[in-house]
């Protein structure tokens, strides 16, 4: 239990999502109540995890993707402390349809231009240029710059239709995920938010979600990730 809860490859994952783990690869009596029970007592996630509330108004619903990474979702998470990097925010960057995430950290003041180069290194080598774009209304995409470069690369620019949630609230979804997760990494280690940001992501990635039934990474590459709890399976430790 504590390996699944407490690694720096799972950095405290809720009752639900810590249950969804552990049954692919275990099974004991009374697994779930023992799972719900740890994870109750656990001290970082009480003062780490917060209710979220769902927003109350209608969002315009979005045609499903049909290929990965096909139509994406994007925002910012600003305001954080300044690393000694000069990193001061996160760029989230999330696949609508297997809800896979790039974490990227950013200073709010980046020009277009390197906004754009990280995009194109982070994203773009990765996974290719999307469809389309779904964003809040930032100035960085509503800029002639952004828009020209999305239309030169051959992608449509939504604008969503609220002051800042999302279109499909799937950047939201992603950054409530984040921002716990921050909060558990500092409250347990010390030490800059950035250095953690890697294995934020990883966690994130590997994270069974009710919504796809499965991690993003298992929707995106089509198999299990390998991590330190398959070593308990094999025997290897």
């Amino acid at each position: 239990l504590g390996e699944a809860h407490k690694s720096k490859l799972s950095i405290h994952p809720g009752a639900t999502k810590m249950y969804q783990d552990l049954k692919r690869m275990f099974w004991w009596f009374k697994m779930k109540k023992e799972v719900a029970q740890y994870v109750a007592t656990c001290l970082i996630c009480q003062k780490a995890k917060i209710e979220h509330q769902k927003p109350a108004r209608m969002l315009q619903p979005l045609d499903i993707p049909e290929w990965k990474w096909d139509n994406i979702a994007m925002d910012f998470v600003v305001g954080l402390p300044r690393t000694t990097h000069k990193f001061d925010s996160i760029w989230v960057i999330v696949d609508r349809l297997t809800k896979s995430a790039h974490f990227l950290p950013i200073n709010i003041r980046y020009s277009l231009e390197k906004l754009t180069e990280l995009y194109i290194r982070e994203i773009v080598r990765l996974h290719g240029v999307p469809s389309s774009i779904i964003s809040n209304r930032d100035p960085r995409f509503t800029s002639k710059f952004w828009g020209s470069l999305h239309k030169a690369l051959g992608t449509k620019l939504h604008l969503s239709s609220t002051y800042h949630p999302q279109t499909d609230e799937q950047s939201e979804r992603t950054i409530q995920s984040l921002k716990d997760l921050l909060r558990a990494c500092v409250l347990e280690d010390s030490g800059s938010w950035d250095q953690y940001l890697p294995l934020i992501e990883f966690t994130y990635n590997n994270s069974s979600y009710s919504s796809i039934g499965m991690a993003p990474y298992e929707a995106l590459y089509g198999r299990k990730c390998r991590t330190s709890l398959c070593w308990f399976e094999t025997g290897e430790i």
